[in-house]
This record gives C-alpha cells, structure tokens and sequence, in this order.
C-alpha cells in the first residue's frame, strides 16, 4: 500500500516539474508545435517501434511528409536523426524542440512511440494524437506501475488524449484495456481483418512472423485513418527495408543462422522464439535453437522467472548472460531468472560476460541450427554499474563469426 500511495503522490510532482516547467514553457517557446503537426501515437508492451517504423514507411510511401520520433532515434522526411536521449519518450524540451524543426522541414505528419511512463511524468502533456494504436498490454514495468492495473491506466491515460484509439480484438490485453474506455472511442479489428486479399498477402509474404503481421495489421488500420488506400498499403509493405535489432539477421557463410532481436520481456521473448521454432519445423533438416539473453538490473523483478521459464522451454539451449546490469549483482538476476526454469535444466548455462555468452552459443552452433541473442537490439551501449560502456551485439557477433569463418575456411582447405 505505502508503495502504491508513494507512486500516486509523485504524479502531481511530475506536473510541476515535466509538465509545467519544462513542457508548457516548451511549448510556448516553439509555438505549440503539434498542434501544427497531425499525430499517430503508438503504444504497448512489445512492438511498438517496429509498428511505428512501418507505419513511418507506409506514410512516406504515400508521399505523406512525416517525421518520426521512436527508440531507436528520429526521422525527419528521409533523414535521420538523434532525439538526444536514451529513451523512447524524450523529455518536452526535446520533442518540442524536434516538432518545431519537422515544421520548418514542411512536414505535416509525426509517427510517434509513446509509453506509460511517458505519460505518468507528463513528458507527453499537450499531445493530441489523431490516432492512438495499441499492440499488446502484457506484465512489464511493474516495477515502476506496482501493479497491472496502474499499467493499464496509464495507457488509459494516454487513450485519453487521442480521438481515435484502435487495437486488435486478438492482441493480448485487450479485454482489460477496452473495459476502461467509452466503446465509441475505440476501433477494434479481428484477425483476419486486412482489407484487400493482395493486402493480405502482401503482409504474409513480408512477415513470417505471427507477432509481426499482428504489428503490420495495426499500422495499416491506422494508417486507413488518414486515407492510404489498399494499393498504396501494398506497395509500402512490399518495400518495407525493416528495423535495426528486430529480428535482423546477421549475414555468416556458416551453416547456421544468427538472429538479434530487442526482445527484452516475456512474451517478446517467447514470440521471437516461437517464429524461430517455426523457420527450424520447415527446414529438411533438423536444428536446434540457442538463445543468449538476460534481464536488466534495477527493473521488474517480478518478470525474470517467466523470461527464464519461456526461454527453457521453447529453446534447446538457454545461455543466461548480462543485459544492462547496472548496480545490480548480475548472479542475483541470473539466480532468478532460473527460478522460472523447473525443467530443462540441462539445457541453460549461465556466463556473466555477454561477449563470452556469445561466443559460447556461436562455437556450440552445429549445421541447420539458429542462434538468436536478444535484449540489446539495436542498443549501443552496455549499462554495468554505473558505466555505459561501448557495445554492439552485431559486432561482438560479427568478430566471433569472422574468427569461425576463418577456422572453417583453413578446415576445409586441409581437407583438400
């Protein structure tokens, strides 16, 4: 209760301090940007950027002028750039300040990421999306939400501000989250609502994956909104280029595959695992699936026991390693993480230094199979203690395979 009451009194705090001071100074300072600027918002535990990007895509496909503010940084027409902080919601001095250049660009759109902890601090204030679309409501930030329901309510809160709120009816959390909003407000669509049977296709052939045609379903029911049509929808899926650490796939002349991904929760964990057991399935010959992830320090505890019971069951191998540790001892976060792991025991290994992690899966990788290093994605940094120190998974990656290339090409040469 006392945890709950703490969490409650500090919103009026963030008024003061985000809102007022720095976010309707900000406002007036740049001339009350987005009300110059129409805004689709997306939100959500899992795929919000990459449903922001292809939404982004779809826009400019279109010939639509539009700017885009997500994690992995910001667009200005063609050009990208910096928000300035290591966040997906930046502070009002940094999206106020970006608004006004999209303007002076001659942009007319903004795809926006928004999260709750956005809105609980109030660096959304004065936002008023067009559309809101949400992905998927699942257990994270429980941390800083103390419970589900507050979680909730502040996406309510952000459902609050748009005209339009759109979500899947299949998405999870969906029941919950609709419970909290007048009907009238809220669009939703079934699972096999794509419009166009070529629209349909086009968003299978592109996306293997479920969780990603779940992603691409909610960017073209929100981009229908401000009038693409099915044709245009087409085109801009088709040409998608995809997103830094979503699922990208690192090039190797090896015999097996290596997959980055953001996956950083449970049910991100499960569902990037869940499409890759699916690629092995379809594949002549038989593989196993190795994942290296971890859980990051100073977040929801409450989640690791589920990362680690979703990654012992759905992989053949799980390499339990560093992921953003800060302060925190990484042993602790490794200890309960395999409290969610009552079987397969004999499939995790624990290795604290995430280039030894993997390394080890890359030299335990045989023929046919995939290995999938998930948590960092497109991140640039590692947070230990209180350093972030250089890091890229597709580098440390990239140096592990050339060394193994280089042994299978001296191998196959003494054979001959």
């Amino acid at each position: 209760m006392l945890k709950l009451w703490l969490y409650r009194i500090k919103r009026p705090y963030h008024l003061i301090k985000t809102g007022l001071l720095a976010g309707l100074v900000s406002q007036f300072k740049y001339n009350f940007p987005f009300r110059q600027l129409t805004v689709l918002a997306v939100t959500g535990t899992d795929g919000k950027t990459t449903t922001c990007n292809l939404l982004y895509h779809l826009l400019t496909t279109a010939s639509i002028k539009t700017g885009l503010i997500s994690t992995i940084g910001g667009r200005i027409g063609q050009k990208v750039t910096a928000t300035g902080l290591h966040e997906t919601s930046p502070s009002p001095k940094v999206t106020m300040a970006f608004a006004k250049q999209l303007l002076d660009a001659g942009m007319t759109h903004l795809v926006l990421e928004v999260t709750s902890h956005g809105f609980y601090q109030y660096r959304t204030w004065g936002i008023k999306p067009l559309v809101l679309g949400i992905t998927n409501l699942t257990h994270e930030h429980l941390d800083y939400h103390i419970n589900m329901t507050e979680y909730l309510k502040a996406k309510a809160g952000l459902a609050d501000e748009a005209q339009t709120v759109i979500m899947g009816q299949a998405a999870i959390g969906f029941s919950q989250f609709a419970s909290l909003l007048p009907p009238k407000k809220l669009l939703e669509f079934g699972p096999t609502q794509y419009g166009s049977a070529e629209l349909a296709q086009a968003i299978k052939d592109r996306f293997s994956e479920k969780y990603n045609q779940a992603n691409a379903q909610l960017a073209i029911q929100m981009a229908r909104q401000i009038g693409l049509t099915d044709g245009i929808m087409v085109k801009g899926i088709s040409t998608f280029p995809g997103v830094e650490g979503r699922i990208e796939e690192i090039e190797t002349n090896l015999p097996f595959r290596v997959i980055v991904d953001f996956a950083h929760t449970a049910n991100g964990i499960k569902s990037i695992l869940s499409a890759l057991r699916q690629d092995l399935l379809k594949q002549r010959r038989a593989g196993r699936l190795i994942a290296v992830y971890g859980a990051t320090g100073l977040r929801d505890r409450t989640k690791r026991p589920r990362m680690g019971q979703v990654g012992s069951e759905l992989a053949d191998l799980v390499i339990l390693t560093a992921d953003d540790t800060r302060t925190e001892n990484i042993w602790s976060i490794i200890r309960q993480m395999k409290e969610g792991m009552t079987h397969h025991h004999d499939r995790v290994v624990s290795i604290a230094d995430r280039g030894q992690a993997i390394a080890y899966a890359l030299y335990q990788a045989q023929a046919g199979d995939i290995v999938a290093v998930l948590g960092q994605g497109h991140e640039k940094s590692l947070c230990i203690g209180t350093v972030d120190y250089p890091w890229s998974d597709q580098e440390e990656i990239r140096k592990v395979l050339t060394k193994l290339e280089n042994r299978f090409a001296l191998r196959n040469k003494q054979r001959v």
